[in-house]
C-alpha cells in the first residue's frame, strides 16, 4: 500500500477544534427582516437535540468513525462499513491504522500517533487499500480531533473512495506522457525514466551501475513526407515503432527490455537501464539495423528504408540525462556523417576533438581582430642552382588557449563561416610587407617572391582584385614578387567572375600558381587557357620516389612526374615539386627537369628572421 501524507489543514489549530458536525450551511438571497445577534444564534445550536448529530453521522454519505485516544475503534456509520466491507459487530475494538494502512510509512505513522496525543490538529493522507472482496480501492483518509466533547485524543476518521479521480488523472498522465501516434512513450517520460535510471543505477548496489542508450532517426523520412505525403509517414512511424518495440521484447531474456521512446518527429530511443557492457547496447544497435532494413509494406506501396544510430554507453555515476542525450546526438550525427545506415559508439576523443572544433570556430573571427595570427615562410628552392627563388607564406595561430596551430586545424573552418576573407586579406598584406622588407634589407641578392595560398571563398565573396592592387600600392612591393595559389579544383572549370579575376591579376604582373596538382580534376585542356604561370606538384608523387623495398623506386611516379614537368614546359610553366624531404628525391627531380622544390629537405617553416639568415648567405 502506498500514499501521500498532508499536515494541519488550513482553520485548524492546536488551540481550535471541529466539531463532530456541523449543520449544513446554504446560501440564500438575504430577505428585509431583522439581523439575528450571536447570542439568538448560539442558542439555536444548543437547542439542538444531540441525536439529530448521531443521526447525521449515521447516515452521512461519506465513511466516517470515531477512534479513541488508544486508536481504537469505538464506532462508525454504514458509509464505513461498505467502503470498506466491515462488519458494525467485528469492526469495534479493532486499531484504526490497520484498517486504513496508517502504519505503511514512518511518517504518517509519527503523525497519526501525535494526533491521538492532542498534538497534531489534522492529518490527510492517501492509501491504496484492499477490500475483503479481493478488489482494490484508491482512499483519501483524514483524521480531526473531536474537540472537548468527544475527550481527549479522540479523532474523527474519514475516508473517502478516490478511485475514479485516480484513474482519470492515470489515464491524463498517459496521454501527456505517451505519442498518440505510435503509442510510445513521448520525450518527457522517456527523460523522466531516463533521470531515475541513472540515480537508481548510481545508488545501489545490485545493479550493474551502467545505462546504455540507442539513439536514432529514420534516414531519408523527409523524402518519404514529401514524395509520398504525411499519412504514408505517419504509418511508416508506426510501423517503425512496432519493429523497434519487437526488439526490445526479443531482447529482453530474464532482464526488463528496453524502453522504447518517441522523441519526435523520426527520432526514436531505447533506454538499456542496467546495461551489461556496450557489447549489449552495440548488440541492440545492430538488430535495430537489421529489423528498419526489411521491406515496409504500407498499403500496397512497398518502402525500404533504414536508419542512424547513436550508441552512447558509459558508468551512471557522475552521469546526467542531459549529457547523455548530447552525447546519443553527437554521436548520430557521426552514424550519418560516415555514411548513414549504420550504428556509431561514442568516442570521448573524438567529441573532445569535436568541442576543440567549435570553440575554435567561435573564437576564429575575434582572433584575427586582436592579431593572434603570425605568418612562418618556406623557401622554394632552384633544383639546378640551390639558389632561393621564393617562399610560401603559411599562416599559424597562437592561439591563447591550443597553442600554435597549423592551418589544417582551422582554414576550414574560416572558409564555412566566411571569415577567410578577413583572415586571407591579413595574410596577403602581412605577406607582402615582409616581401619589401626583404628586398629593402637586402639589396644585394636577388629579392624572393612570396608564394600566397588563396581559398575560392575568396574569389568569389571579395574583391580580390581590388585587394591585391591596393595592398601592393600600399607596401610597394612589385607585382612579379607576388605568387597567389589557387587549388586545382578551384581553377579548373573556372568561368565567370573567378576567371576574370584571374586574368586581372596577371595582366597586374602578378604571378598564378595551381597547387597540389595532379590531385583534383587534372583537366589538362585549361592549362592552356587559364592564365597560370606555374604548377606545384602534390607531395604524394614525391613520396613515390622513396626506395619502397630498399633497392627500386616506384617508376610510375616518375613517369608521371616526368610527363607533367615536360608538359608544364611545353605550356610555358614553371613546376615546384613539394615534400622533397631527401638528396635522392632531389637528384631524380632535378634530373627530370623540375625547375624549384619545397621540402624539409632545404628548411622547416620559419620566421622571418630565418628567411633572413638564407639571403645573408653568399651565393653558392
Amino acid at each position: 500500500m502506498s500514499g501521500a501524507c498532508e499536515g494541519p489543514g488550513p482553520g485548524v489549530g492546536p488551540g481550535r477544534q471541529a466539531p463532530l458536525a456541523e449543520p449544513p450551511v446554504t446560501e440564500r438571497h438575504a430577505e428585509p427582516t431583522a439581523a439575528r445577534s450571536p447570542v439568538h444564534a448560539a442558542s439555536a445550536a444548543q437547542a439542538v437535540d444531540p441525536r439529530t448529530y448521531r443521526a447525521a453521522f449515521a447516515a452521512a454519505p461519506v465513511a466516517l468513525a470515531v477512534v479513541d485516544r488508544e486508536g481504537l475503534l469505538v464506532t462508525a456509520n454504514e458509509a464505513f462499513d461498505t467502503l470498506l466491507g466491515t462488519r458494525p459487530g467485528d469492526r469495534s475494538g479493532q486499531p484504526a491504522a490497520e484498517l486504513v494502512d496508517l502504519g505503511s510509512d514512518s511518517r504518517t505513522w509519527h503523525a497519526y500517533r501525535e494526533m491521538l496525543r492532542g498534538r497534531q490538529a489534522r492529518l490527510r493522507c492517501t492509501r491504496r487499500l484492499k477490500h475483503p472482496d479481493g478488489h482494490s480501492l484508491w482512499a483519501q483518509v483524514t483524521v480531526t480531533p473531536l474537540g472537548p466533547g468527544g475527550g481527549p485524543g479522540v479523532v474523527l476518521l474519514s475516508v473517502s473512495d478516490i478511485s475514479l479521480r485516480r484513474e482519470l488523472q492515470s489515464r491524463l498522465r498517459h496521454l501527456q506522457m505517451h505519442d498518440p501516434l505510435t503509442g510510445l512513450p513521448n520525450r518527457t517520460l522517456f527523460f523522466e525514466r531516463l533521470t531515475a535510471a541513472l540515480e537508481t543505477a548510481a545508488h545501489e548496489d545490485g545493479g550493474t551501475g551502467r545505462v546504455g542508450l540507442c539513439y536514432l532517426d529514420v534516414d531519408g523520412f523527409k523524402a518519404v513526407n514529401d514524395s509520398l505525403g504525411h499519412r504514408v509517414g505517419d504509418r511508416l512511424l508506426a510501423a517503425v515503432a512496432e519493429r523497434l518495440t519487437r526488439c526490445a521484447e526479443n531482447t529482453a531474456g530474464e532482464r526488463p527490455g528496453p524502453l522504447v521512446a518517441r522523441l519526435g518527429g523520426d527520432e526514436f530511443a531505447l533506454l538499456l537501464e542496467d546495461s551489461t557492457g556496450t557489447e549489449q547496447a552495440a548488440g541492440l544497435a545492430e538488430s535495430v539495423l537489421r529489423a528498419l532494413r526489411e521491406p515496409f509494406e504500407l498499403g500496397g506501396r512497398r518502402l525500404a528504408v533504414s536508419a542512424s544510430i547513436g550508441v552512447v554507453e558509459r558508468r551512471a555515476a557522475g552521469s546526467t540525462a542531459t549529457g547523455l542525450m548530447q552525447a546519443a546526438d553527437t554521436t548520430l550525427y557521426w552514424a550519418k556523417a560516415d555514411g548513414r545506415s549504420r550504428w556509431t559508439l561514442f568516442d570521448p576523443e573524438r567529441n573532445a576533438h569535436r568541442m576543440t572544433r567549435q570553440a575554435l570556430s567561435t573564437t576564429l573571427r575575434p582572433a584575427v581582430e586582436r592579431d593572434e595570427f603570425v605568418l612562418e615562410y618556406q623557401p622554394l628552392v632552384g633544383l639546378a642552382d640551390g639558389v632561393l627563388h621564393g617562399v610560401e607564406a603559411l599562416v599559424r595561430w597562437a592561439h591563447p588557449q591550443f597553442g600554435l596551430l597549423a592551418p589544417n586545424r582551422f582554414v576550414s573552418l574560416a572558409e564555412e563561416d566566411g571569415s577567410i576573407v578577413q583572415l586571407g586579406r591579413w595574410v596577403l598584406r602581412t605577406a607582402c610587407r615582409q616581401a619589401r622588407r626583404w628586398q629593402v634589407d637586402h639589396p644585394e641578392a636577388d629579392p624572393p617572391y612570396v608564394s600566397v595560398n588563396v581559398a575560392v571563398r575568396q574569389v568569389w565573396d571579395s574583391d580580390l582584385v581590388a585587394d591585391v592592387a591596393e595592398i601592393l600600392a600600399e607596401t610597394s612591393l612589385p607585382p612579379g614578387l607576388l605568387q597567389l595559389e589557387l587549388t586545382e579544383s578551384a581553377v579548373m572549370g573556372s568561368a565567370g567572375r573567378p576567371l576574370q579575376s584571374l586574368q586581372a591579376l596577371s595582366a597586374m604582373g602578378v604571378r598564378i600558381a595551381i597547387d597540389d596538382f595532379g590531385t583534383g580534376y587534372s583537366n589538362l585542356a585549361y592549362l592552356s587557357r587559364l592564365p597560370v604561370h606555374a604548377l606545384k606538384l602534390d607531395g604524394s608523387f614525391v613520396h613515390g620516389f622513396r626506395y619502397e623495398d630498399g633497392a627500386h623506386p616506384n617508376p610510375a611516379d616518375e613517369t608521371i612526374v616526368e610527363a607533367l614537368v615536360q608538359l608544364a614546359h611545353k605550356l610555358g610553366l614553371t613546376v615546384t615539386a613539394e615534400c622533397v624531404e631527401t638528396a635522392g628525391q632531389a637528384a631524380r627531380l632535378r634530373r627530370i627537369g623540375c625547375d624549384t622544390g619545397q621540402g624539409w629537405l632545404y628548411s622547416r617553416p620559419v620566421p622571418p628572421s630565418g628567411i633572413d639568415a638564407l639571403l645573408s648567405r653568399p651565393a653558392p
